[in-house]
């Protein structure tokens, strides 16, 4: 009878820690839930990363006038840029142009790809879109209204008739008040858009333009 007792009493403690090694188990299992929960937590940063880049990505009106009535000035300073190749007789007035051209054309195309994302207009590649410009409510004298900075047709004419040391001083005249003109617009953008990739870049054009701005009226200032 000792011996059954014994072998019941081995038993019963045998069953107990079996449960006791499940129990322990189930424990280590929910730890690695409780990890795997944790893993799911630590992905709301994520979650806040997604919602801070939806936030990042809205726009407003502003951000839409800005793309408009940007990609039109744009496009006539590259007009004015790529004459000098040709025309001017200044090593530095044809590495300016050259530099407007390689920083304009590419925002010209970003710009475009926000509308077109925005499900807004892109302004058509010619000298009727650029008169009439949401957001753009003044001008600096340019003849063309709406759009600070904008050289009108007889301006342009007159460019590119021109050639020699007479189109380096028409060229830097009428590029600093282009640049001045955007730098206005990129402010206004600074200040009231909504975007941030379209702030960012108004930053980089006041930035840019405002160095080439100095720099053109020092070479102006020497012709």
């Amino acid at each position: 009878m000792r011996n059954t007792r014994t072998l019941t009493r081995r038993a019963l403690v045998g069953a107990a820690s079996v449960t006791a090694a499940l129990v322990l188990a189930a424990c280590d299992s929910g730890g690695e839930s409780t990890g795997e929960a944790g893993g799911g937590s630590g992905s709301a940063p994520a979650s806040t990363g997604a919602s801070a880049d939806a936030t990042a990505g809205a726009h407003n009106a502003q951000d839409v006038a800005f793309a408009q009535g940007m990609i039109p000035h744009h496009r006539q300073a590259l007009e004015m840029a790529r004459l000098a190749a040709g025309r001017a007789s200044s090593a530095q007035v044809k590495d300016i142009a050259a530099r407007v051209e390689k920083a304009q054309d590419p925002e010209i195309k970003t710009m475009s790809g926000w509308l077109t994302a925005w499900g807004e207009d892109v302004p058509a590649a010619s000298g009727s879109a650029a008169e009439s410009m949401p957001g753009m409510d003044h001008s600096a004298g340019s003849g063309m209204p709406g759009m600070p900075g904008m050289m009108d047709a007889s301006g342009m004419d007159a460019l590119k008739k021109a050639s020699g040391a007479e189109f380096d001083t028409m060229f830097l005249t009428m590029m600093i008040e282009h640049h001045k003109g955007a730098v206005e617009m990129a402010g206004t953008e600074k200040d009231k858009g909504a975007y941030r990739p379209a702030a960012s870049m108004a930053d980089a054009i006041v930035t840019s333009q405002t160095a080439e701005i100095t720099e053109m009226t020092k070479l102006l200032d020497k012709s």
